[in-house]
């Protein structure tokens, strides 16, 4: 079994997904840790409810500056047996020490598809913004040097339809990533993506 930390700062719809596919057996894996850059979020909530181990927040008010905070995780990671991270709407980049420390083994879910609309966390409104006939879900790894540029290992299309809103395109998408990212950690784990 794969040992996961997977990294979030928000609802924590993606983490609920993973834990729910480890549960089933369909990621032949299991979330050893989950962490957040914010001292509170409905994911770290969602982690515990979901049983995960070890449940932290690192936050730089703790720790002062990005590579600190980004060393601290990592090391916590690390001391947690880690094999692979995902990063599951987590909003901050990584500082390169933490990307290094994981280098080829860090997993990332974004909501377009990669490269448009990549580099920030507003992906789908800017897809409405810019009138584009279809946005989607990409899973990449991050890679040193990168933001959203890493190497894709999956994609799916999600269609924008006439007279959606961000609700309406975010609901789709958000399905959309709750499939792909389980499954693509599933083939990452079984050597069936690109690494």
């Amino acid at each position: 079994m794969t040992r996961l930390g997977v990294l979030v700062s928000g609802r924590g719809t993606n983490l609920a997904a993973i834990l729910r596919a480890c549960a089933r057996g369909d990621i032949p894996g299991e979330v050893v840790f989950v962490a957040s850059n914010k001292p509170t979020c409905p994911a770290l909530q969602a982690a515990r409810d979901g049983g995960v181990p070890n449940v932290r927040a690192f936050t730089l008010g703790e720790y002062g500056d990005l590579p600190a905070r980004d060393a601290a995780m990592a090391a916590a990671l690390k001391d947690a047996g880690v094999e692979l991270v995902v990063t599951a709407g987590y909003d901050r980049v990584l500082d390169e020490a933490f990307v290094a420390a994981f280098e080829g083994r860090i997993l990332n879910v974004h909501p377009s598809l990669l490269p448009e609309f990549g580099g920030g966390m507003d992906a789908i409104q800017e897809a409405l913004d810019a009138g584009a006939e279809k946005t989607g879900v990409t899973v990449h790894l991050i890679e040193p040097g990168t933001v959203d540029a890493g190497r894709i290992l999956a994609q799916e299309e999600v269609e924008i339809l006439p007279g959606d809103t961000l609700e309406t395109l975010a609901d789709r998408v958000h399905a959309v990533e709750h499939r792909l990212l389980p499954q693509s950690i599933k083939a990452y784990i079984e050597g069936s993506l690109v690494r």
